[in-house]
């Protein structure tokens, strides 16, 4: 008899009975369904019956009054501790957000110049506008009022008296929405030098070409009269010199409106979340979140009801 020395072959192992793959895999699914509707972006998926909301983030193109007041710190997180979808804002002057929104790079568009609201619009650009908020505008000035227009309610007669006196003057210079409702009251004053192009009013006249903040820091540097939006005027710690001259004028009353950018113009916006925000933004929820930001017990956006 021969006896074969070495290493013998190793029966090949089996693999597991389909039905014991069948069961791991129903296990598995069963897993996976229970962690995925345990999270806030299914159950805001499911609650409104946005079945395709897949994103954790949107874009919102906004302005710099409502990242530098504070508004969007207050409100912001509990937006996406209700839906588990975070708001990565990018914060320019409205023209600037305008024309982000415009080139397809945000989903959502927060910002506070109607006529412009309304050409973007009708370009095509966005749809679904809602008005969301309002505040106002404030003529702030250096205490020793060069200008004579403390305490006056009309801004436009204000302004005409700085130009008069060519006291100094710091523009935003932006195109933003500050920027814009200013120039709409130096037309109102009867003075387009700031507006005609290729024309100037004079070295008392300074455009920061800035955000709102910056052009504040601006203007107290120079002892300059600034236009300014409440909020973040309320909020802004450097005056030093300067105080509000002039509010209440009608013509400084200040809405934002909100839009989703259009989809059928760029199929990348994430639409099922942009609607998403704006149906919290603008309802119950979010009013009671606007409402809710406060500086020194004093409320510095309005929420419009429906």
């Amino acid at each position: 008899m021969v006896t074969l020395r070495g290493k013998q072959p190793r029966p090949k192992s089996r693999p597991p009975p389909a039905c014991w793959l069948g069961a791991l895999l129903a296990v598995l699914l069963s897993v996976l369904l229970t962690l995925l509707l345990g999270t806030p972006l299914a159950r805001v998926a499911l609650a409104q019956g946005a079945r395709h909301i897949t994103a954790a983030y949107i874009t919102l193109a906004s302005t710099t009054s409502t990242e530098n007041s504070g508004l969007f710190a207050h409100i912001l997180p509990r937006f996406t501790a209700r839906t588990g979808i975070e708001v990565r804002v990018v914060a320019k002057g409205t023209g600037q957000a305008l024309r982000l929104a415009r080139d397809g790079d945000a989903d959502v568009l927060l910002v506070h110049h109607r006529p412009s609201e309304d050409r973007f619009i009708a370009a095509g650009y966005g749809i679904e506008r809602r008005d969301v908020m309002y505040n106002d505008f404030v003529l702030a000035g250096p205490l020793a009022d060069p200008a004579g227009v403390g305490g006056s309610k009309d801004a436009a007669r204000a302004f005409a008296r700085i130009a008069r006196q060519q006291a100094p003057f710091v523009s935003r210079g932006d195109d933003s929405g500050t920027h814009k409702a200013e120039l709409a009251i130096w037309k109102a004053a009867g003075i387009t030098a700031m507006i005609e192009p290729g024309k100037r009013p004079g070295r008392w006249y300074r455009e920061a070409g800035a955000g709102m903040g910056a052009t504040l820091n601006i203007a107290v540097a120079m002892d300059a009269y600034v236009l300014a939006d409440r909020g973040t005027w309320a909020t802004f710690g450097n005056r030093r010199g300067l105080k509000i001259m002039v509010e209440g004028d009608p013509r400084l009353f200040n809405p934002y409106g909100v839009m989703l950018v259009n989809p059928a113009r760029h199929p990348h916006v994430k639409a099922a979340e942009g609607r998403a925000f704006i149906k919290w933004l603008t309802g119950p929820e979010g009013r009671a979140a606007i409402a809710s930001f406060r500086v020194g017990g004093k409320m510095l956006f309005t929420p419009v009801e429906r």
